[in-house]
């Protein structure tokens, strides 16, 4: 495909985050968004307006019944994605940018890397979070030796409850794949990328402590939890931790993210999406920083990370869905090669599902050696 035509997007699933990646896709050269999924009729209505010249209609099937699309993005709840893909890459070769978590049971990770493995075109797996501008320089600063030999690394997230969705599907574990998937899948991403290896150890601890606890849905009370703190070590003798806790509103940055190697240390501090900022009582949301604190004495080095008003109005997530996007149309095109693999997905996925598993079972969970599943010790 060449930048002759623009890109013809199908939006498989127009929730919240779907509606986020047609803002962002319409930022974008080249590209235009040709038809919207969505079987809710009030989602659908939100993301019409967005796109009045798109077909619209409500599954899958219909989405790929025409001859007007050139790559799909898949924004659907995490249960649905696994069967959906598979059932893509038996009916069609088109670029496919699939959301997070590629998969919420240990059974199909599998089924969906053996039927990938001869797919002809680019499977991206959004993560956005490495596209965060003050993470993208974090690790460039890393990788370039800024730290020397990386040892440790750890990530805070102090944040506001899970939002509500459609039909409250986030609020079970069997639907989410548990919090430490649904939420946690990328700083398991960001944690490989930064220690360069892969894990061979995981254990969690968490519950359920405070959010969702009074809610009910057909009888049932929702049993994500909504803290916990997971260690894991890598093949290559670093470690890393994850604190996590999801009733922390009014946090000033939402994401702590901290790396010390024999040179010194790093710091990313995220602030979360500006629309919950409460401005009132705190001031004016913080601008993401980068702090890089070498051995010596000279004292740290703040690099302030400004980020384009227009990308922070099209998205919760710091810009990072579109310049995401720029690099799939760049996959698509041929000029780069996919960045986000369906094997990164899968491993963070097993990086959540160990976690979960470990955190209710009280045990140590050992990972196998392609990071594809993992046993009980």
């Amino acid at each position: 495909m060449t930048k002759q035509h623009p890109i013809r997007y199908g939006i498989l699933g127009c929730g919240m985050m779907g509606q986020e990646h047609i803002r962002n896709i319409q930022l974008l050269d080249h590209a235009e968004i040709t038809v919207l999924a969505e079987p809710n009729p009030d989602m659908l209505k939100k993301a019409q307006a967005l796109v009045p010249s798109a077909r619209a209609v409500s599954d899958l099937d219909a989405l790929l019944e025409g001859n007007d699309v050139d790559a799909l993005v898949v924004v659907t709840p995490n249960f649905q994605h696994a069967e959906q893909l598979l059932g893509i890459m038996s009916r069609c070769t088109l670029p496919i940018l699939i959301e997070k978590p590629i998969c919420t049971h240990i059974d199909d990770v599998k089924k969906l890397s053996e039927a990938a493995a001869n797919y002809p075109a680019p499977i991206w797996v959004a993560m956005e979070y490495r596209y965060m501008p003050p993470i993208t320089l974090l690790l460039s600063l890393i990788h370039g030796g800024e730290i020397g030999q990386r040892h440790l690394f750890s990530i805070r997230e102090h944040r506001f409850p899970f939002l509500h969705k459609i039909d409250d599907w986030n609020r079970f574990n069997h639907k989410t794949g548990g919090t430490l998937v649904e939420k946690c899948c990328h700083f398991f991403d960001l944690m490989r990328l930064m220690a360069n290896a892969n894990p061979v150890r995981v254990f969690a601890s968490g519950n359920q402590a405070v959010n969702h606890r009074d809610e009910q849905y057909e009888g049932k009370t929702p049993d994500i939890i909504d803290n916990a703190v997971v260690t894991i070590e890598f093949d290559n003798h670093t470690r890393a931790s994850l604190e996590l806790c999801m009733f922390a509103e009014g946090s000033r940055y939402q994401e702590e993210i901290c790396v010390v190697g024999d040179k010194g240390k790093v710091e990313c501090l995220v602030p979360g999406p500006g629309r919950f900022w409460p401005t009132k009582t705190l001031g004016e949301a913080p601008v993401p920083q980068v702090i890089s604190s070498p051995r010596d004495p000279k004292g740290p080095k703040v690099m302030d990370v400004p980020v384009d008003s227009a990308l922070l109005e099209a998205g919760d997530h710091n810009g990072s869905t579109f310049y995401q996007h720029q690099r799939f149309q760049r996959a698509i095109w041929g000029e780069q090669e996919v960045e986000v693999t369906l094997e990164d997905g899968l491993k963070a996925v097993v990086m959540g599902l160990a976690a979960q598993t470990s955190l209710t079972q009280h045990k140590v969970v050992t990972l196998s050696d392609d990071g594809l599943d993992f046993s009980l010790r």
